[in-house]
């Protein structure tokens, strides 16, 4: 077991693990802490806690010191000169005739590097662009191509739901999203219901998508036949988020009525459950194919060479 403090940069809501080395700290503290590009300034997010060994990226880097006025300081001035490098880029991009689109900038605590982010739709040659901003600033420049999703992160916004959006406040990483979670979660297919702010699929189809693939093989097939308080009819409709079922009966004139009834109170074949990702209509499942013994080659007109 080792003991660390969580420390939270300011561009990313990843937590990273220090060594405090004895320096009182808590959480919601300013530090200034050792990392590979250089002394960082970051927040405490975590006290001192002991965690595991396998948890720790080794080599596992210390805690400077607690940051003091004059830190608070100097990151107001990064600040400052991190707007005006901003504007800055946006010129020199402009007088490159580059197609790039300026997304931020971060000053290194010390300022000896300036790192420039921007977003484009393919590869850019920025060589001479480097050298411009290098002899402007007269310091080391980093130019950094990051994805639409990172853009979001970096400046935030709000979501559909009113909230600001998840990759800003909380992600660590983006974990994969697939139009199918919204299939199996009945959710509008339409674009503009279902992407975020940076024009991909949203994140939070992934936060239930475990409970709907449990509750949809715990429920009747669409168009399959049950069993109802009020007699047989044919499923419609799962509501799996209440675990109900729209059913379609069929009275004695030859009407239909349509009527929602609780899972527990339907009766069905279970075994007609959906297959397995990995098997296919004729039970023969993904890799039994490489398993058999490949057929011998046939031999052509009748067997003469």
């Amino acid at each position: 077991m080792k003991t660390v403090v969580g420390v939270k940069f300011k561009k990313t809501s990843k937590t990273y693990y220090f060594d405090p080395k004895d320096i009182p700290l808590q959480e919601g503290d300013g530090a200034i802490v050792e990392t590979a590009r250089g002394l960082e300034y970051g927040e405490i997010v975590m006290g001192p806690t002991q965690v595991e060994d396998e948890k720790v990226v080794a080599p596992l880097k210390s805690v400077v010191r607690k940051a003091t006025a004059g830190d608070y300081k100097r990151m107001e001035q990064n600040q400052q000169q991190e707007k005006q490098a901003f504007s800055v880029f946006e010129q020199k991009i402009a007088q490159h005739k580059l197609v790039m689109k300026p997304v931020e900038v971060e000053y290194a605590f010390d300022g000896s590097k300036i790192t420039f982010f921007f977003t484009a739709d393919g590869r850019v040659d920025f060589r001479e662009l480097v050298k411009d901003l290098a002899h402007h600033f007269r310091a080391r420049i980093e130019l950094r191509q990051i994805g639409v999703r990172d853009e979001a992160k970096m400046l935030g916004g709000l979501g559909k739901c009113g909230c600001p959006i998840c990759c800003k406040r909380f992600l660590s990483e983006f974990s994969p999203v697939s139009i199918k979670m919204a299939k199996e979660q009945n959710i509008s297919l339409n674009p503009t219901k279902i992407s975020g702010l940076c024009g991909r699929l949203m994140c939070c189809l992934g936060y239930e998508q475990k409970y709907y693939e449990e509750m949809n093989r715990k429920m009747p097939r669409n168009g399959s036949e049950v069993t109802t308080p009020d007699g047989k009819g044919k499923v419609v409709e799962n509501q799996p988020l209440c675990a109900r079922t729209k059913v379609r009966l069929e009275k004695p004139d030859g009407s239909y009525e349509f009527k929602v009834y609780a899972l527990e109170d339907l009766t069905f074949d279970r075994t007609q459950r959906p297959r397995p990702k990995n098997e296919k209509k004729n039970g023969e499942r993904k890799g039994d194919r490489e398993k058999q013994k490949p057929r011998e080659p046939k031999e052509e007109n009748g067997g003469k060479k």
